[in-house]
């Protein structure tokens, strides 16, 4: 898993409780939930997955989200 580099959409690197802005609306499936443009989602966990990112927010527990939809913070 360690030769595997999460990077967010400016290609930045990734790692484990970096914070992340949200560069899009998103709405979260399965609730009435949408995450705004701008968010601040703090202690992020990387998955081994170069593509997604495990998260939680106020509104939300337990988030994956794609790593095309952030930057780093």
């Amino acid at each position: 898993m360690s030769d595997v580099v999460t990077r967010d959409s400016n290609g930045n690197q990734l790692n484990d409780g970096d914070s992340v802005t949200l560069i899009k609306d998103l709405k979260v499936k399965g609730t009435s939930e949408t995450l705004k443009r701008g968010t601040l989602v703090k202690n992020i966990r990387l998955t081994g997955d170069p593509a997604e990112i495990e998260c939680s927010t106020k509104q939300v527990k337990g988030l994956v989200l794609k790593t095309e939809f952030l930057k780093k913070a």
